[in-house]
């Protein structure tokens, strides 16, 4: 661990990211990672913004939507921005459908009867899980990570797009594996994964996680103002979804949510709240430095 002692969770005073994240105890560590970059253009202008000119400090790449060349080659132009892989096996959208990279013969476990993936309805989740092959889903991950290596692109982590922590036990454990092999960290947040990295010493959030679809659009200035005054000591994590500008109005349900976390996110009153209550925001480099150190704990 390069000198930093690693405790196990039940005994490490908290926070026990902090600690090995080479921060001090006290310090208020928060995750602001911008969602669904390569779904639409509109979100992919308005995540370079919130990165660029906002408090957002990194982003999640969707390999299998109609946007995500155009994010690709934004990350190129801007190679500045720490991104990761968002690991998609849904589609929420109507008018947007996506499936996978992978032929569709290799994988047929993961479509659904159109041919594409499910929804991320509660039926469609159960359908997808209920019958997903785990090889299958490794062919298709591997596939979303190595269109990124193949466009030149080195991402810091994964995560998964309306699956929390992959929706099955067999699922985290694969991608566990595939960040091990590629060298990045992963976005674990539900309980029993937490218990299981933190002995592995590889570090995750501390306290519980934020999906900005949770909140309510009216009042999400003061909300988020909030949010950031009463944020604990250790490691928080924000996932955020901004889009903004033409085509915005394109996108299924969640505009009000995108279009608002876009104003927060690239006004000053943000970046005077975080400065105002001292908190430091990061990515994940710093996480997927310690990730890819541990790989031989288990």
């Amino acid at each position: 661990m390069d000198g930093i002692p690693v405790e196990h969770p039940d005994t490490a005073p908290p926070p026990w990211p902090n600690q090995v994240l080479g921060f001090p105890p006290g310090a208020r560590l928060l995750l602001v990672n911008c969602d669904d970059f390569g779904m639409h253009p509109a979100i992919n202008a308005a995540v370079v913004e919130s990165i660029e000119e906002g408090i957002a400090a990194s982003c999640s790449l969707m390999t299998v939507c109609p946007a995500a060349a155009d994010a690709m080659r934004l990350l190129r132009r801007h190679s500045a921005i720490p991104f990761g892989v968002h690991l998609t096996l849904v589609c929420e959208s109507s008018h947007l459908r996506w499936g996978p990279l992978s032929p569709a013969n290799t994988v047929p476990s993961l479509l659904d009867p159109s041919g594409t993936f499910f929804e991320p309805t509660p039926a469609g989740r159960a359908a997808l899980l209920g019958r997903a092959r785990t090889d299958e889903i490794e062919t298709e991950f591997r596939a979303q990570i190595d269109a990124v290596a193949d466009a030149g692109l080195s991402p810091t982590h994964l995560d998964f797009h309306c699956l929390a922590d992959g929706g099955r036990a067999d699922i985290l454990d694969l991608t566990v594996g595939l960040a091990a092999e590629y060298g990045l960290a992963v976005r674990v947040w539900l309980d029993p994964g937490r218990r299981e990295m933190r002995r592995r010493g590889r570090p995750v959030v501390d306290h519980d996680f934020l999906d900005s679809f949770s909140l309510p659009t009216e009042g999400k200035a003061e909300h988020y103002r909030r949010l950031l005054h009463d944020l604990p000591a250790g490691l928080s994590e924000w996932a955020v979804h901004p889009a903004a500008g033409r085509g915005a109005e394109t996108l299924d349900g969640g505009r009000p949510v995108r279009r608002t976390d876009h104003a927060f996110l690239t006004s000053p009153e943000a970046r005077e709240a975080v400065a105002r209550e001292g908190v430091t925001v990061i990515d994940y480099r710093a996480l997927q430095r310690v990730w890819a150190r541990n790989t031989d704990r288990g």
